[in-house]
């Protein structure tokens, strides 16, 4: 399957965005889907996820309280909204299928925050 991230850019210190990730196939089959970053130097981290069934969520601690996680079976797309970004928010975001043992990632999209 193919995942493909949107709507990264340039926003000051405060702003927000939304960012999107397409699938090429149904996700529905995917119990777990989430979003990684990684920035210049440093290891890519998964720091969102979201199950299928019951929606539950969880979120690293840099961005818990600012990011939020949703997914649209229907449209086959999983959507992050960023809140109140910071300069250390500064990275390239994935989206991904999160298995047991494994991630399989997508395409990713810049974000650059600004300060």
């Amino acid at each position: 399957v193919q995942l493909q991230a949107s709507g990264g850019g340039l926003v000051q210190t405060g702003g927000s965005l939304r960012l999107s990730c397409a699938a090429s196939e149904n996700i529905d089959r995917f119990n777990v889907m989430g979003w990684g970053r990684q920035a210049p130097g440093n290891e890519r981290l998964l720091i969102a996820t979201i199950t299928n069934r019951n929606y539950t969520d969880y979120y690293d601690d840099g961005v818990k309280g600012r990011f939020t996680i949703s997914r649209d079976n229907a449209k086959n797309t999983v959507f992050l909204q960023m809140n109140n970004l910071k300069p250390e928010d500064t990275a390239v975001y994935y989206c991904a299928i999160v298995r047991i043992g494994s991630t399989s990632w997508g395409r990713g999209t810049q974000v650059t925050v600004s300060s």
